[in-house]
């Protein structure tokens, strides 16, 4: 029996499945993996190949000297250049062709996610940005393997994606996943009104506000415990330098 070929459009899908699961759980048996090969048509182990497929020219990847496998084809290359580093393409792109493929509009295909947008003039405006807000979390999730930096906290529920350089401040690294943490709620908050701050090498900085309020307990074993400790690192994704500096000059309460 001939091989049936992947269209473009099942490869855009595969490659934004692709950076919303960490690397060591691109297995056949992956409960995502496997609800997304039935959308395909396709078998668990065919989409866990081709995800490993895409692994082979992941950079980030490539650093850690993991080569994924071998095997692909041209059409991969192709789509992998189309897309990556365009992350706010691939997950417009990606989330239409999903929606198509499940018979839903862009409206049920985001309910189906759980993804609330408020109604009004802008309604395609509010759609888009809901899109990339979800690709981003899932694509931060995944390059710290659902683990808060701080606290090793490994529920997703209680895990948010942190911008480091905030959204509102640079359009253009808005999906940079260079430009997350995952952090749990609480030090979420924290991060964004720059009561702490994470310095270029990846130490936590506590606020002299907090350190103001250090004689209560809660303060002190949430926040004053972690001054001066290094942050649990991403598997991919590094947080970039540049940006730790902006958010140390400009967001953090020193």
């Amino acid at each position: 029996m001939s091989r049936i070929l992947w269209t473009k459009d099942e490869l855009i899908i595969a490659l934004s499945l692709y950076f919303k699961i960490p690397f060591s759980k691109l297995v056949e048996k992956n409960p995502k993996i496997i609800v997304m090969s039935r959308i395909l048509g396709r078998t668990p182990s065919a989409l866990s190949m081709k995800l490993c497929n895409f692994a082979r020219l992941d950079p980030e990847l490539q650093k850690r000297g993991i080569k994924g496998l071998p095997a692909g084809s041209k059409s991969d290359i192709v789509v992998w250049n189309e897309f990556y580093q365009n992350f706010d393409k691939l997950s417009i792109e990606s989330t239409k062709l999903l929606s198509k493929k499940r018979g839903l509009s862009i409206e049920q295909e985001l309910e189906q996610n759980e993804i609330d947008f408020p109604l009004g003039k802008d309604k395609q405006q509010l759609i888009k940005v809901r899109i990339n807000q979800y690709f981003f979390r899932q694509m931060i999730l995944s390059s710290y393997d659902n683990q808060c930096c701080i606290t090793g906290i490994n529920i997703p529920t209680l895990l948010n994606a942190s911008h480091i350089v905030p959204w509102s401040k640079d359009e253009k690294n808005r999906l940079n996943p260079h430009n997350g943490l995952c952090l749990n709620v609480i030090h979420d908050k924290a991060f964004d009104n720059g009561l702490i701050t994470i310095t270029p090498d990846f130490t936590i900085k506590i606020s002299k506000v907090l350190k103001k309020a250090a004689k209560n307990n809660t303060i002190q074993n949430l926040f004053i415990n972690y001054d001066d400790k290094p942050i649990i690192q991403p598997f991919i994704n590094t947080p970039n330098k540049e940006f730790l500096e902006y958010h140390n000059k400009f967001v953090f309460q020193s």
